[in-house]
């Protein structure tokens, strides 16, 4: 039968994990101004997300502005907004098909057997989710490499990475122990013994070799 104890453990990861890729899709940390070379003025701090930019004064005011413009932004932007939009909505999906998959609940009836099958399968969804999240934090990351490195680039326009895109992998992660935990929590199929047939007392009397039956 399917361990309750592990379908919990990874379902709580799993919601965690949720969890962290909607705080780090929200936040505007995705990338931060680099402080590099030598006439590099510190005052305000440039943070760049999915949805918005923001600028971090020493004074402690914060300026924010949402783009204006979906088509204007990059190809890795569009794409890890995509990518994380349909990661958190196929994770929640797992986690809704995971719980009625649980020994701990009463949904998909009292087969075992079946209930683990669910289990197994919200598992896979949530694991398509957190690999979803996965592409999209990679991409991102290897956005702002390429562009830090461009001996093009500015040295007062690069950025390195920021505290959002590590939240995001530490939930897309959280995810996938979760997603692991819940596919290897189903159920395997028992064979069932074979029938016992009860031997007859009194056995029929075949004649004898010798009896001969005449017309």
């Amino acid at each position: 039968m399917a361990n309750s104890g592990l379908q919990i453990l990874g379902f709580a990861l799993a919601l965690l994990g949720t969890i962290g890729l909607i705080v780090g899709t929200m936040l505007p940390q995705w990338k931060m101004s680099a402080f590099v070379g030598s006439n590099i003025i510190t005052a305000v701090s440039m943070y760049e997300g999915l949805w918005m930019s923001c600028a971090f004064q020493s004074t402690g005011q914060i300026q924010c502005k949402v783009y204006d413009s979906i088509l204007q932004l990059n190809s890795a932007l569009q794409a890890t907004r995509a990518l994380m939009i349909v990661s958190i909505i196929v994770t929640f999906a797992g986690l809704g098909v995971a719980c009625m998959g649980m020994k701990c609940t009463t949904c998909g009836g009292d087969d075992k057997v079946r209930k683990g099958r669910i289990a197994m399968t919200g598992g896979i969804i949530i694991l398509i989710g957190a690999l979803c999240s996965i592409v999209a934090c990679s991409w991102y990351a290897n956005d702002i490499i390429r562009a830090f490195y461009d001996p093009f680039t500015p040295v007062n326009t690069r950025y390195e990475f920021g505290a959002a895109i590590f939240i995001a992998w530490a939930g897309a992660f959280l995810a996938v122990v979760g997603g692991a935990m819940l596919s290897a929590s189903c159920s395997k199929t028992k064979k069932a013994p074979p029938p016992n047939y009860p031997m007859s007392r009194n056995p029929v009397s075949r004649p004898a070799a010798s009896d001969k039956s005449y017309i």
